[in-house]
């Protein structure tokens, strides 16, 4: 007899034979009554869900979160507190291309997060980088549109990208980064992480703080050029993936060194930026970086699909000591990342193994598409609150602080009043001479094919950052041309 486990439908009945579809004699047409030809067509025909509009291209592995500093005075959550040890799951993504594009192409990556800790899931949704093209949510999926492929010609348009830069001076300080170095990282392993967005933390005491977070690797930055990114590509689309995949599989374990920024409320009140804008970075020497512990990867997952592609993760899950802030791309994504995996993954996608909580889960949400964990209450009469059957309550022991808002309510130009070169120019300071070269050359490049006007402008911008940043690209366009 077979040790071999037997071959079922996914009603549990089992197969006699997968090789052969029944029909009407050995020439005559399939029948109906082939219920396991159907099931397996049938499934087939739906094994595909919608990829992500946005960092549709993704590489991921299990790995711990261990807590060695000590900023319990700033916040109470457990999971950031001393020797906490969390269980995580990272993923890592391309913004701009779809789910078959190459890994090894120049775009801002994804550093996505998901700590299970004892009172909840919390995600850190951010990027490789501390800033964003936009600081305005009601211009994101504006920006997203020119990344993605023209409804005409159905091809990545340069055009449409320096069009909307030209036209929008925020965006430069993530431009400049984009085409810098850093822009093409050789691996996930040799990249930063940022939350990117203004957080918040909050104490025993209710005391309220203001906090970036950042995951800087410890295995060294290293970055491709365009041409070797090019050699790389034409050997593999998928050189993250199996340099993420093989480094862990052969016990190569990467790790960062997570640092927070910390700001009172009342520094927040006084710098010469707003301290809740996406484009901006905190200056190190203003808010000196805390190391305050070391997040390593080591467990591939058992079944992509499973548990990287159904990972679904947003900036709405936090847990008490941790909180959000006035960032408006930040409040925007609170709602959109949300209802995004309600329409990818289901109105119960944070029901799946995956994104599941490893702590006891009590709320009142019924019914709908593929719910396969009854009631969620405990108890079977609790399906509303209040009432008086012993269902789950609030505590407001969780509540966070209170956040003081002034002002009045309306749409205010986010371009006035504000310096986008300022903090751009600092970062091209920091370049050395063969970095510049490069950074001119990279931008010299993606503007091919771009209308004069356009690049006019753009150069318009870099000449407000410095007139080096300017001749330089106008000197590599120039160069391209000849």
């Amino acid at each position: 007899m077979s040790d071999k486990k037997q071959l079922t439908t996914s009603a549990g009945a089992p197969v006699g034979d997968n090789q052969n579809s029944q029909t009407a004699g050995p020439r005559g047409p399939v029948l109906m009554q082939d219920y396991q030809l159907i099931e397996k067509l049938a499934h087939q025909n739906r094994e595909r869900i919608p990829e992500r509009t946005v960092h549709a291209k993704g590489w991921g592995a299990h790995g711990t979160l261990t807590i060695t500093g000590d900023i319990s005075k700033y916040t109470r959550a457990k999971v950031l507190q001393p020797g906490a040890v969390t269980p995580m799951i990272a993923r890592f993504s391309t913004v701009a291309g779809e789910a078959g594009a190459a890994d090894a192409e120049r775009d801002v990556r994804g550093f996505a997060l998901k700590f299970y800790t004892e009172e909840g899931n919390w995600d850190l949704v951010g990027n490789n980088t501390p800033v964003f093209f936009v600081r305005d949510p009601m211009k994101f999926p504006d920006f997203i549109h020119t990344q993605k492929r023209h409804p005409r010609t159905n091809l990545r348009s340069p055009t449409a990208m320096w069009d909307f830069w030209s036209l929008s001076p925020e965006s430069l300080h993530q431009v400049t980064i984009l085409m810098s170095d850093r822009g093409l990282p050789v691996t996930p392993m040799n990249m930063n992480g940022y939350g990117s967005h203004t957080y918040s933390l909050w104490n025993e005491k209710g005391e309220r703080y203001w906090v970036k977070f950042h995951f800087k690797t410890m295995q060294g930055h290293k970055h491709y050029t365009n041409e070797e990114a090019a050699g790389v590509i034409g050997q593999s689309r998928e050189s993250y993936q199996e340099a993420l995949f093989g480094a862990i599989e052969n016990g190569n374990f990467p790790r960062w060194k997570m640092q927070v920024q910390i700001m009172s409320e009342a520094e927040a009140e006084k710098t010469s930026y707003n301290p809740f804008d996406l484009t901006k970075v905190w200056p190190h020497g203003d808010f000196p970086p805390i190391d305050i512990g070391v997040m390593e990867l080591n467990r591939n997952a058992d079944n992509y699909f499973a548990e990287i592609e159904q990972l679904a993760l947003s900036p709405s899950n936090i847990v008490p000591g941790i909180a959000h802030s006035p960032d408006k791309m930040l409040q925007a994504r609170i709602f959109s990342y949300a209802d995004a995996h309600r329409y990818r993954l289901g109105t119960h996608y944070e029901a799946l193994p995956v994104n599941a909580p490893k702590c006891p889960v009590h709320h009142y949400h019924k019914d709908g598409p593929m719910n396969f964990t009854g009631q969620q209450s405990g108890v079977t009469d609790a399906y509303y609150e209040p009432n008086s059957v012993g269902g789950p309550v609030e505590d407001a022991q969780y509540n966070e602080p209170p956040l003081a808002l002034s002002g009045d309510a309306g749409r205010f130009n986010h371009r006035e009043g504000n310096d986008d070169y300022g903090q751009v120019r600092a970062l091209f300071n920091l370049f050395d001479d063969a970095q510049k070269s490069r950074l001119f050359s990279n931008i010299a490049e993606a503007m091919g094919g771009v209308p004069e006007n356009i690049i006019e402008r753009q150069l318009g911008h870099f000449e407000k950052v410095h007139p080096d940043y300017a001749a330089g690209v106008r000197a590599a366009l120039d160069n391209n041309a000849g």
